[in-house]
Protein backbone atom coordinates (compact mmCIF):
# COMPACT_ATOMS: atom_id res chain seq x y z
CA UNK A 1 0.00 0.00 0.00
CA UNK A 2 1.33 3.35 -1.18
CA UNK A 3 1.80 6.36 0.62
CA UNK A 4 -1.60 8.68 -0.64
CA UNK A 5 -3.46 5.28 -1.30
CA UNK A 6 -7.26 5.65 -0.62
CA UNK A 7 -9.11 2.86 0.96
CA UNK A 8 -12.49 1.52 1.98
CA UNK A 9 -13.36 -1.58 4.36
CA UNK A 10 -16.51 -3.18 3.62
CA UNK A 11 -17.95 -5.63 6.39
CA UNK A 12 -20.72 -6.81 8.42
CA UNK A 13 -20.97 -5.37 12.00
CA UNK A 14 -18.44 -7.43 13.98
CA UNK A 15 -16.27 -8.29 11.13
CA UNK A 16 -13.25 -6.13 13.02
CA UNK A 17 -13.31 -3.42 10.36
CA UNK A 18 -12.35 -0.72 12.54
CA UNK A 19 -9.61 -2.79 14.35
CA UNK A 20 -7.68 -3.24 10.58
CA UNK A 21 -8.80 0.52 9.86
CA UNK A 22 -6.18 1.46 12.74
CA UNK A 23 -3.47 -0.95 12.47
CA UNK A 24 -3.48 0.33 8.31
CA UNK A 25 -3.57 3.59 9.76
CA UNK A 26 -0.49 3.00 11.93
CA UNK A 27 1.54 0.98 9.60
CA UNK A 28 0.96 2.94 6.36
CA UNK A 29 0.14 7.07 7.77
CA UNK A 30 -3.44 6.57 6.04
CA UNK A 31 -6.39 8.47 8.05
CA UNK A 32 -8.72 6.11 9.60
CA UNK A 33 -11.92 7.68 8.88
CA UNK A 34 -14.98 6.44 10.64
CA UNK A 35 -18.32 7.80 9.89
CA UNK A 36 -19.77 7.14 13.08
CA UNK A 37 -16.63 9.57 14.93
CA UNK A 38 -17.14 12.19 12.26
CA UNK A 39 -20.52 12.63 13.43
CA UNK A 40 -19.79 12.68 17.26
CA UNK A 41 -17.20 15.33 16.59
CA UNK A 42 -19.71 17.45 13.81
CA UNK A 43 -22.25 17.38 17.11
CA UNK A 44 -20.17 17.72 19.67
CA UNK A 45 -18.64 21.03 18.18
CA UNK A 46 -21.55 21.91 16.87
CA UNK A 47 -20.50 22.80 13.45
CA UNK A 48 -23.55 23.46 10.97
CA UNK A 49 -23.53 20.42 9.58
CA UNK A 50 -23.04 18.83 13.31
CA UNK A 51 -26.45 20.95 14.47
CA UNK A 52 -27.93 19.40 11.20
CA UNK A 53 -27.78 16.12 12.68
CA UNK A 54 -28.04 16.51 16.10
CA UNK A 55 -31.61 17.46 14.84
CA UNK A 56 -32.21 14.42 13.93
CA UNK A 57 -30.56 12.42 16.61
CA UNK A 58 -32.99 13.93 19.15
CA UNK A 59 -35.80 13.38 17.57
CA UNK A 60 -34.59 9.54 17.51
CA UNK A 61 -34.37 9.44 13.74
CA UNK A 62 -31.42 8.38 11.08
CA UNK A 63 -29.13 11.38 10.06
CA UNK A 64 -30.26 11.16 6.52
CA UNK A 65 -27.58 10.17 3.65
CA UNK A 66 -27.14 13.97 2.27
CA UNK A 67 -25.87 15.12 5.12
CA UNK A 68 -23.32 11.96 6.11
CA UNK A 69 -22.81 12.39 2.64
CA UNK A 70 -21.83 16.50 3.14
CA UNK A 71 -19.89 15.22 6.89
CA UNK A 72 -17.66 12.79 4.56
CA UNK A 73 -16.66 15.12 2.29
CA UNK A 74 -16.30 18.15 4.67
CA UNK A 75 -13.40 15.45 6.02
CA UNK A 76 -11.29 14.36 3.16
CA UNK A 77 -10.62 18.11 2.12
CA UNK A 78 -8.81 18.24 5.92
CA UNK A 79 -5.18 18.21 5.70
CA UNK A 80 -4.46 14.89 7.22
CA UNK A 81 -6.16 12.80 4.45
CA UNK A 82 -3.41 13.73 2.17
CA UNK A 83 -1.16 10.94 3.15
CA UNK A 84 -4.01 8.36 1.92
CA UNK A 85 -7.79 7.37 3.99
CA UNK A 86 -9.03 4.31 5.21
CA UNK A 87 -13.07 4.74 5.18
CA UNK A 88 -14.64 2.50 7.83
CA UNK A 89 -18.34 2.84 7.90
CA UNK A 90 -18.49 4.74 4.55
CA UNK A 91 -19.96 4.07 1.98
CA UNK A 92 -23.47 1.38 3.13
CA UNK A 93 -25.13 2.01 -0.05
CA UNK A 94 -24.80 2.44 -3.87
CA UNK A 95 -26.16 5.76 -3.81
CA UNK A 96 -23.33 6.35 -0.86
CA UNK A 97 -20.79 5.01 -3.00
CA UNK A 98 -21.55 6.97 -6.33
CA UNK A 99 -21.77 10.27 -3.86
CA UNK A 100 -18.40 9.42 -2.50
CA UNK A 101 -17.29 8.75 -6.32
CA UNK A 102 -18.18 12.53 -6.95
CA UNK A 103 -16.72 13.73 -4.22
CA UNK A 104 -13.23 12.16 -5.28
CA UNK A 105 -13.61 13.22 -9.04
CA UNK A 106 -13.69 16.76 -7.80
CA UNK A 107 -10.40 16.61 -6.56
CA UNK A 108 -8.77 14.78 -9.41
CA UNK A 109 -8.81 11.62 -7.13
CA UNK A 110 -10.28 8.19 -6.89
CA UNK A 111 -10.34 4.99 -4.65
CA UNK A 112 -7.69 2.48 -4.69
CA UNK A 113 -9.04 -0.53 -3.46
CA UNK A 114 -11.77 -1.79 -1.56
CA UNK A 115 -11.46 -4.39 0.95
CA UNK A 116 -14.54 -6.72 1.56
CA UNK A 117 -13.68 -8.51 5.24
CA UNK A 118 -15.74 -11.49 5.12
CA UNK A 119 -16.57 -13.64 8.53
CA UNK A 120 -19.56 -15.92 8.85
CA UNK A 121 -22.75 -14.51 10.19
CA UNK A 122 -22.84 -17.58 12.78
CA UNK A 123 -19.47 -16.60 14.33
CA UNK A 124 -20.28 -12.62 14.10
CA UNK A 125 -23.67 -13.58 16.23
CA UNK A 126 -20.95 -15.32 19.06
CA UNK A 127 -18.37 -12.59 18.90
CA UNK A 128 -21.02 -9.53 19.26
CA UNK A 129 -23.55 -11.40 21.82
CA UNK A 130 -20.48 -12.65 24.05
CA UNK A 131 -19.87 -8.93 24.75
CA UNK A 132 -19.99 -7.81 28.64
CA UNK A 133 -19.78 -3.92 29.66
CA UNK A 134 -19.19 -3.04 33.00
CA UNK A 135 -21.63 -0.62 34.63
CA UNK A 136 -19.14 1.56 36.63
CA UNK A 137 -16.01 1.90 34.04
CA UNK A 138 -17.23 0.62 30.54
CA UNK A 139 -14.75 -2.15 30.06
CA UNK A 140 -15.57 -4.12 28.00
CA UNK A 141 -14.97 -8.61 28.34
CA UNK A 142 -16.29 -11.07 26.16
CA UNK A 143 -17.93 -14.27 28.10
CA UNK A 144 -15.70 -16.88 25.91
CA UNK A 145 -12.46 -15.16 24.71
CA UNK A 146 -11.48 -12.71 27.24
CA UNK A 147 -13.89 -14.06 30.35
CA UNK A 148 -14.00 -11.47 33.62
CA UNK A 149 -12.09 -13.84 36.48
CA UNK A 150 -15.00 -13.65 38.75
CA UNK A 151 -18.33 -14.16 36.61
CA UNK A 152 -20.42 -10.70 36.21
CA UNK A 153 -17.64 -8.34 38.19
CA UNK A 154 -15.70 -6.02 36.40
CA UNK A 155 -11.73 -7.20 37.03
CA UNK A 156 -10.60 -3.72 37.37
CA UNK A 157 -13.42 -1.90 39.35
CA UNK A 158 -15.40 -4.58 40.82
CA UNK A 159 -18.11 -3.33 38.90
CA UNK A 160 -21.25 -5.14 37.19
CA UNK A 161 -20.83 -6.37 33.68
CA UNK A 162 -24.10 -6.35 31.85
CA UNK A 163 -24.88 -7.03 27.80
CA UNK A 164 -25.88 -4.08 26.04
CA UNK A 165 -28.86 -4.11 24.15
CA UNK A 166 -27.22 -3.79 20.77
CA UNK A 167 -25.21 -6.83 21.73
CA UNK A 168 -28.31 -9.04 21.90
CA UNK A 169 -28.84 -12.12 19.53
CA UNK A 170 -31.90 -10.46 18.05
CA UNK A 171 -30.45 -7.02 17.37
CA UNK A 172 -27.57 -8.55 15.62
CA UNK A 173 -29.48 -11.14 13.86
CA UNK A 174 -31.71 -7.93 12.97
CA UNK A 175 -28.10 -5.57 11.84
CA UNK A 176 -26.98 -8.41 9.44
CA UNK A 177 -29.73 -8.82 8.13
CA UNK A 178 -30.05 -4.76 7.20
CA UNK A 179 -26.44 -4.88 6.16
CA UNK A 180 -27.37 -8.09 3.65
CA UNK A 181 -30.05 -5.76 2.22
CA UNK A 182 -28.44 -2.67 2.03
CA UNK A 183 -24.56 -3.02 2.02
CA UNK A 184 -23.42 -6.55 0.77
CA UNK A 185 -24.28 -5.34 -2.31
CA UNK A 186 -21.86 -2.57 -2.64
CA UNK A 187 -19.28 -5.68 -3.06
CA UNK A 188 -20.69 -6.37 -6.41
CA UNK A 189 -20.95 -2.65 -7.50
CA UNK A 190 -16.88 -2.36 -7.15
CA UNK A 191 -16.36 -6.03 -8.23
CA UNK A 192 -18.03 -4.49 -11.33
CA UNK A 193 -15.07 -1.63 -11.31
CA UNK A 194 -12.33 -3.56 -10.50
CA UNK A 195 -11.41 -2.65 -6.89
CA UNK A 196 -12.76 -5.28 -4.57
CA UNK A 197 -10.64 -7.39 -3.01
CA UNK A 198 -12.09 -10.14 -0.29
CA UNK A 199 -10.46 -10.96 2.75
CA UNK A 200 -10.66 -13.98 5.48
CA UNK A 201 -11.40 -12.41 8.68
CA UNK A 202 -11.37 -15.50 10.72
CA UNK A 203 -8.32 -15.97 13.09
CA UNK A 204 -6.05 -13.40 14.72
CA UNK A 205 -6.30 -10.36 14.61
CA UNK A 206 -2.47 -9.77 13.79
CA UNK A 207 -2.83 -12.94 10.87
CA UNK A 208 -6.02 -10.96 9.41
CA UNK A 209 -4.14 -7.67 9.07
CA UNK A 210 -0.83 -9.92 7.48
CA UNK A 211 -3.98 -11.05 4.56
CA UNK A 212 -5.27 -7.19 4.20
CA UNK A 213 -1.37 -6.20 3.94
CA UNK A 214 -0.90 -8.98 1.03
CA UNK A 215 -4.38 -7.66 -0.37
CA UNK A 216 -3.65 -4.00 -0.82
CA UNK A 217 -0.13 -5.10 -2.53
Amino acid sequence: MAAGARVVLLGPPGAGKGTQAKLLQDRFAARQISTGDILRKAVAEQTPLGKQASEYIRRGELVPDRLIIDLVADRLKEKDCETGFVLDGFPRTIAQAQSLEEILKKTGLALDCVLSVQVPHKLIVERLSGRRTCKGCGALYHVVFDPPKAAGICNGCGGELFQRDDDREETISNRLRVYDNQTAPLASYYRERGLLREIDGVGEVEAIGKRVVRALG
